[in-house]
């Protein structure tokens, strides 16, 4: 096997490799716990909370009194597109992977370019079913009073917590740490 086939072969395992990691990243829990402090009165923004998050789609499932959480739920869909995208992207780089082989071992014919037929679907319904998910909010409200500035603890999916801040950081005189903003990098 000459040295051109072998960094082609590796190449083309790595990028399948590359393809998994994508797709295992793609489904990955991204839950996120982040303390928000607001001058304003812990009625009005919980009301600005829960009204921002139906607007949303979120919907309140349950909550606790005594321990002063709300927890919302909401359906994550999967993007047609992206699925359609990785559908490419996988028969594209199993027919690759074909090639390749068809090249080290010529005595299998054409039959190795199939794995593209493999590839290609496996990789779009493996991201279109583990992307799929349903997502909690939680609220507590760590206010011991009901005095003039509101403190809670959100737990939630990274993005969400992004766009809140985003959308109604001035609203609802919002701060945070600004973790959400920073990246691990």
């Amino acid at each position: 096997m000459s040295y051109s086939l072998n960094s082609t072969l590796l190449l083309t395992i790595l990028l399948a490799i590359g393809l998994f990691f994508f797709l295992r990243a793609s489904s990955k829990d991204r839950t996120t716990i982040v303390e928000i402090s607001s001058s304003q009165q812990p009625v009005k923004v919980l009301n600005g909370l829960c009204e921002w998050l139906n607007l949303r789609g979120w919907r309140q499932t349950g909550g606790d009194f005594e321990q002063r959480i709300l927890i919302f739920k909401g359906q994550v869909v999967s993007s047609k597109f992206l699925a359609i995208f990785l559908g490419f992207l996988g028969g594209f780089g199993s027919c690759a992977l074909g090639l390749v082989i068809i090249q080290i071992y010529p005595e299998l014919g054409w039959w190795p370019i199939l794995l593209g037929l493999i590839g290609g679907p496996l990789s779009g319904i493996v991201y279109f079913k583990k992307s799929a998910r349903e997502e909690k909010f939680e609220l507590r409200l760590i206010n011991e009073h009901e005095n003039d500035s509101t403190f809670m603890r959100l737990r939630a999916h990274r993005d969400e917590l992004i766009s809140l801040e985003n959308e109604l950081g001035e609203k609802l005189q919002l701060k945070s740490d600004g973790s959400l903003f920073k990246t691990p990098i």
